[in-house]
């Protein structure tokens, strides 16, 4: 049996989706108030057993581990929360999952890191997330941490996120800096495919293993794609990473599911990149482009009224 936290965000649903497909046992750990509310959204919920609890509940955790042998845990605050959130989710959440998944005797925890996390970074989500990767690592337990690029699909958060904001301004974007920090972004299918090949893969057992897709690209190119692939072309202008950084913490006070959070500068702040051959190299898999990819799905699409759309809800948890 493999257990799935952090089910109803983008990289839960897509494994969760993969893995039934594949005839593996899954189950997920889900509130109740999740559970409600995305009831009729979710398109393995007849297939998929849930346990209703959270990752804060040692009972409904100690239900969800009986028979598990590989734990999935994708559970973040990282396009949320605030460090509050991302010390209760992502920090004392792991350690709850790891607590019960000892006293399971379950046989390896995977989990999902960024690329840049460390302890002692400067920045809050990647600080958090390095934290997070030291906990796993002292747990007692298989592990495997994927140290990820951005991921971008239909649904992602960031790309997605970043399209919507350059339409917010009919006439300029408002870039921090000068865009020249490297990205590395990963297709979401990419992820997945190498979380599944991962469970077979006996060499990537207690490993940190840090991935991203073909091609390097600045947060400057990668507007200006999106710019070409939306025919939405804005003149662009460079703001102190600081100001902006400023200006997006008022704008989530009066719009809670603003597109751009403040952990979009951490992820912005420095390089972030792995190795162009990591995919192919530790699972096989020939990454997809990044232009060729978005084109698919970004063309046409109206950012305009998923933008207003996002102005009109109360919170950005089902981004999770």
């Amino acid at each position: 049996m493999i257990l799935v936290t952090g089910a109803t965000g983008l990289i839960g649903r897509m494994l969760i989706e993969r893995l039934d497909k594949d005839g593996y046992p899954v189950r997920v750990l889900m509130s109740p108030a999740t559970s409600r509310r995305k009831e009729k959204k979710l398109p393995w919920k007849s297939a998929i057993p849930a346990i209703s609890g959270s990752i804060h509940d040692s009972e409904s955790l100690h239900q969800a581990m009986i028979g598990v042998h590989t734990v999935f845990h994708l559970a973040s605050a990282q396009w949320w929360g605030r460090r509050r959130d991302l010390d209760y989710v992502d920090l004392k959440g792991t350690s709850n999952i790891i607590a019960a998944a000892r006293s399971a005797r379950v046989g390896r925890i995977i989990v999902i890191s960024h690329l840049g996390a460390a302890p002692s970074s400067a920045f809050m989500l990647l600080r958090a997330k390095g934290q997070v990767e030291d906990v796993v690592r002292s747990s007692g337990l298989a592990y495997t941490i994927f140290r990820s690029g951005v991921v971008f699909g239909a649904q992602d958060v960031f790309v997605n996120g970043l399209a919507q904001v350059i339409r917010a301004n009919p006439a300029l974007f408002l870039q921090p800096g000068h865009g020249e920090g490297l990205l590395h972004p990963i297709y979401i299918n990419d992820l997945i495919e190498a979380l599944v090949r991962s469970m077979e893969n006996l060499n990537t057992v207690d490993q940190t293993i840090e991935i991203g897709g073909p091609e390097y690209m600045t947060f400057n190119e990668m507007a200006r794609t999106v710019m070409r692939v939306t025919n939405t072309y804005r003149s662009i202008v460079a703001v102190p990473p600081y100001m902006l950084r400023s200006f997006t913490g008022v704008l989530t006070r009066l719009f809670p599911a603003w597109p751009v959070t403040p952990q979009w500068f951490d992820i912005l702040a420095s390089n972030r990149t792995a190795s162009l051959g990591s995919l192919f190299d530790n699972f096989g898999i020939r990454p997809a482009r990044f232009e060729d990819t978005i084109i698919t799905y970004m063309r046409g699409r109206h950012y305009t009224r998923e933008l207003m759309l996002n102005l009109l809800r109360r919170s950005r948890h089902s981004n999770d």
